[in-house]
């Protein structure tokens, strides 16, 4: 009798695909086998992954290098010029003394800039009751002061950095 009722179990194990252990039966062991191929075709997917992903990575990372020390020299450019326009609107300062203050700005931030990078514009007055106001102008390309050989993506006429400040001349009356 009770070698029946184990062989009634196995049936219906068989039936539904289930086996003792929990696994599925025949079909499911046929799918363990297709997996396990499955699994050794795979080997060198890793690799190609890798391999598909790191140049993406790169560019990435290059560009993430070069936007950052592009906004970096742009405030740079923005201090000197602003330094420049302070120089600028003092009394008895010519556009020598101006330009050669920007320069030694930028070159304590190892920028090396020189004199035709700047350019000191004496703007007459908007109404009588105001002095003139003295806008500097500096300007360096970005390929100049890029940290990668060559830059990837600040190339051309759109590769240059400006910075523009303009101050009020105090007159004392």
């Amino acid at each position: 009798m009770m070698r029946q009722h184990k062989n009634s179990d196995r049936q219906n194990m068989l039936a539904t695909g289930i086996s003792r252990d929990g696994n599925t039966g025949g079909k499911g062991f046929k799918l363990e086998k297709v997996l396990r191929l499955c699994r050794r075709q795979r080997r060198g997917a890793a690799v190609v992954e890798f391999a598909v992903v790191v140049p993406v990575f790169v560019i990435v990372i290059l560009g993430m290098i070069e936007v950052g020390r592009a906004v970096m020299v742009q405030q740079i450019l923005t201090n000197a010029s602003r330094e420049g326009a302070r120089r600028a609107v003092l009394d008895g300062m010519s556009e020598t003394d101006v330009q050669q203050a920007v320069v030694d700005y930028m070159s304590r931030a190892n920028i090396s800039i020189d004199a035709t990078n700047v350019t000191v514009v004496s703007n007459p007055p908007v109404s009588p009751d105001y002095a003139n106001s003295m806008t500097v102008t500096v300007t360096v390309p970005f390929s100049q002061v890029s940290w990668l050989p060559s830059p990837i993506y600040f190339k051309g006429s759109s590769g240059t950095l400006v910075a523009t400040s303009t101050m009020r001349q105090e007159v004392v009356n």
